[in-house]
């Protein structure tokens, strides 16, 4: 009975051991996800964003703890890229898994959350996706650049959010919709430390409260984006950080690259001093980031957490520091602007494991979303890459005929400004200008206003049948008579002008006399007998002699003997009686000759100035004053106070006549332009615009329309560069260029050690025409940037013989290859959805024998590049 018993137990034990083994065998892709007692809770998800962190100027070189971490615990990808390297864009992208083109966010300022943001895109991040399916989420740190913190952004339960652009003191977050403004003192302030205090106590908070919730947290920190404000025990290191002298450091000018670079010449050494002591902030500005992650990690360690959390850790765009002479920015399409550190750690990610296949930062929507155990919508661009983190499964040995995993090798790298588009008419029109001619003359000669003969009144237009049949539109003909009479009336009623009417008074320069009127004229002026105008009194006299007020005193001024004797000093006599003259003379003695010879020519020129009754400026732009505001303490102190007092009074008065000139231009009447015909056909109340469009054609009205619309736009943009302008010069500004962006950088920027005490400089990183789209490609075969500029240029890298990207080889690439390039280009500015927007692998499908993208057989070549 025992060895029954015994043996019944011995076979259910084998039966669950079988099971477990077929289990594991075909378990879900990621089967050490969760542990065995966890199998209910869905892991956790940490992303921790920096703000322009670059890899290609070794800034991970510093970061031991991260690399520690995220490196040798986790996966990296060696061939992580942005798509658009600009912080807005970028971070959109990173939200809504969407390239640039697709969610409208094309620079830091025009539509950066704006309200089609707001409105489109926004509600479809991938926090929203979270949310609903019972994620706990969180975002800590920079939001948006033009983020203004009036409200919480869809699909975030705890919201701490940065208002405006990157900070480390003196900044305002978003509290759960609250603003709350901090200051200068670091045990409360320091932004970086502050956003990993919040993150650290909201997962402790949610675990102890939810514990099997997961949750799904941001931390985007500021560093290493300027102010570049450090924290204080890391203010001394890295004086001769030097990781930024790279082979394009200070490579300039670059004339076979695109404008900007061909403008942007050598480095002075102001220049090159900026980006030594750059270089070193940024990296004492990311030593908090590292103690930042080390202490997240020990966090996720003490709560039992560390194994049922995915911790993900890029950047949203590169930088460059002094690289082919541009001192500092982003923006360019090469590598150490586009490429960004990118690693994972969590369940199932072989630690230690290297990733070369292309990741971006529209990958990152869809890889949370993977995470979560949801699908990736259609409307997103990019893909999960957990799919390259899947460890090889355990199968049959023989089974030699294993899936290669077909991955992008190419994506689309864009920058610009929103392009706008001209204004089309309206539907009707569009629809009428689709038909035939004789079509539309039909439809409008069924109309009343063309089927009379000229007579209605203010007809411009008649319909007319010619010989053949046909419909034909005319212009009706006036008369010589009833234009003659319509010119005098008009003429009468401009003389006319009452003050109460708005129209014009353009005076009698239509008006023209008759032969007989001119005739009689002639013979008039002809006449000598003729009575002559003879005015009474004419002031023909010169002025002989000028009075001038000066220090208190009057002083007769004798022009006359000026113009006699133009050598000779100006007699200048006091009106006063001869005692006093002769005090004058004993007391002043030589002051008086002093004051002749400075101050004479400004007395006697009215080009001098009287500002106040005891200080003139003289025509040689020097001051003289009363000799008693030199000699006096008391007397100078109390004219100084005066001064200030009329400074203030006529500050408010400029003030106040701003704000009337203001009204005034709010309120501005409709000037008239007597040089047009079309003046005198205006009538009451009707604008001279849309009286115009009665001496168009019919088949114009709609043209002018669309025209007169465009050519409003372009004189307000023109207007605006004006203002721009004005305000330039008016500020002193020569730092600001037209077309380009300039950056001025002096001694107060930096309020943190080490500070920088070398003066003012001014220098340009970008201009207005840098918009490009280019393809990056990188496979076994192919590694290389093709780009095209809306300018027309093009450019082309072989990163295998030029990693560095020093010489634009786009002269000795191929007619067809350019061609297929520029096809290729087309489509991905067009893709929308990871289907369209992710091509597989042009050497998998057609078999070429370099393994490349270049599919000879893809389409028709472009014949829009010449040579």
């Amino acid at each position: 009975m025992k060895s029954t018993w015994f043996a019944l137990i011995l076979a259910v034990l084998s039966t669950e051991l079988l099971r477990s083994h077929c289990s594991t065998v075909k378990s879900p892709r990621f089967r050490g996800r969760v542990l065995q007692e966890r199998k209910n809770i869905r892991p956790n998800i940490i992303l921790v964003l920096t703000d322009d962190q670059d890899v290609e100027l070794g800034s991970l070189q510093v970061m031991n703890k991260t690399r520690r971490i995220m490196e040798h615990g986790g996966a990296t990808f060696i061939n992580a890229f942005v798509t658009t390297p600009m912080c807005c864009p970028s971070r959109s992208s990173m939200l809504t898994g969407k390239y640039v083109h697709n969610h409208n966010i094309y620079t830091n300022n025009e539509n950066c959350s704006s309200p089609s943001w707001q409105a489109t895109h926004e509600p479809r991040t991938f926090a929203v996706y979270l949310n609903n399916t019972g994620y706990r989420t969180a975002f800590f740190g920079k939001y948006l650049n033009e983020y203004n913190g009036s409200y919480i952004p869809p699909g975030w339960r705890e919201w701490v959010g940065l208002v405006k652009n990157s900070r480390f003191y003196n900044y305002t977050i978003s509290r759960n919709g609250n603003k709350e403004k901090h200051g200068f003192d670091y045990a409360k302030d320091y932004f970086t430390d502050l956003i990993t205090n919040e993150s650290i106590n909201y997962f402790r908070m949610s675990k102890r409260i939810y514990p099997h919730r997961p949750i799904m947290m941001v931390i985007s920190h500021a560093a290493p984006h300027g102010p570049e404000d450090s924290a204080p025990q890391f203010s001394e290191l890295y004086p001769n950080a030097s990781q930024h002298i790279t082979p394009s450091y200070n490579y300039a000018p670059n004339m076979d690259k695109h404008w900007i670079m061909q403008y942007t010449g050598p480095m002075l050494p102001i220049h090159m001093e900026f980006t030594n002591v750059l270089q070193r902030k940024r990296l004492q500005t990311l030593m908090s980031v590292d103690d930042s992650m080390e202490r997240l990690y020990q966090m996720l360690a003490e709560m039992g957490e560390l194994e049922n959390t995915y911790i993900i850790y890029t950047a949203d765009h590169g930088y460059h520091i002094g690289q082919f002479g541009l001192v500092k920015g982003k923006s360019m399409p090469y590598d150490f602007d586009i490429r960004v550190p990118f690693f994972i750690r969590g369940p199932s990610v072989e630690p230690g494991s290297v990733v070369p296949q292309i990741v971006l930062n529209i990958d990152l929507a869809p890889t949370i979303l993977d995470i979560a155990g949801l699908d990736t919508p259609p409307d997103m661009d990019g893909k999960s890459v957990l799919k390259l983190l899947d460890l090889e499964r355990p199968g049959n040995r023989f089974r030699t005929n294993k899936k290669t995993k077909i991955w992008r090798d190419t994506f689309l790298v864009e920058r610009g400004k929103f392009l706008r588009k001209k204004e089309e008419p309206n539907k009707n029109t569009q629809q009428s200008n689709q038909l035939p001619k004789y079509e539309r003359v039909k439809e409008l000669c069924q109309q009343a206003k063309y089927q009379t003969a000229c007579e209605q009144p203010g007809q411009k237009w008649q319909c007319t049948e010619d010989a053949s049949g046909k419909l034909r539109i005319h212009k009706c003909k006036v008369s010589s008579d009833i234009l003659a009479i319509r010119k005098r009336t008009r003429s009468i009623h401009s003389r006319g002008y009452n003050s109460k009417d708005k129209d014009c008074n353009c005076g009698d320069s239509d008006y023209r006399n008759s032969r007989t009127q001119r005739k009689n004229q002639r013979q008039f002026l002809r006449n000598p007998n003729a009575q002559k105008y003879k005015p009474r009194f004419v002031h023909t006299r010169q002025t002989r002699s000028l009075s001038v007020e000066f220090e208190g005193e009057i002083y007769d001024i004798n022009l006359e003997e000026e113009e006699l004797q133009v050598l000779r000093t100006k007699s200048i006599t006091k009106r006063h009686n001869a005692e006093n003259e002769g005090e004058a003379e004993e007391t002043d003695g030589a002051a008086g000759d002093s004051m002749i010879a400075d101050g004479a020519d400004a007395i006697g020129q009215p080009s001098s100035v009287r500002v106040t009754h005891k200080c003139f400026i003289l025509p040689n732009d020097t001051i003289h004053c009363e000799r008693e505001l030199y000699q006096s303490a008391r007397a100078w102190k109390d004219h100084k106070a005066y001064i200030d007092k009329e400074i203030e009074a006529l500050q408010d008065k400029i003030k106040n006549l701003r704000e009337v000139r203001g009204h005034l231009k709010r309120r501005k009447p409709d000037e008239c332009d007597c040089s047009k015909q079309s003046y005198y056909n205006k009538e009451k109340g009707v604008k001279a615009q849309e009286k115009l469009k009665s001496h168009l054609h019919p088949f114009k009205e709609a043209a002018q329309e669309v025209d007169g619309k465009l050519q409003l736009f372009k004189e307000n943009r023109r207007r605006k560069k004006e203002r721009k302008g004005k305000r330039r010069q008016k500020k002193g500004d020569e730092c600001s260029l037209p077309g380009l962006t300039c950056f001025t950088h002096d001694n107060n920027h930096w309020q943190t050690a080490p500070f920088w005490n070398l003066g003012s400089f001014c220098a340009c990183t970008s201009s207005n025409n840098n918009t490009y789209w280019c393809l990056r490609t990188v496979n076994d075969t192919h590694n290389f940037l093709f780009c095209e500029f809306a300018t027309g240029f093009l450019e082309y890298f072989d990163m295998n013989t030029d990693p560095y990207q020093l010489t634009n080889t786009v002269h000795a690439v191929e007619r067809g290859i350019l061609n297929q390039l520029h096809i290729q280009l087309m489509e991905l500015r067009s893709c929308q959805g990871y289907k369209q927007c992710n091509p597989r692998p042009k050497g998998l499908e057609t078999g070429n024998k370099d393994g490349g993208s270049y599919d000879p057989h893809r389409g028709q070549l472009w014949d829009g590049w010449e040579g």
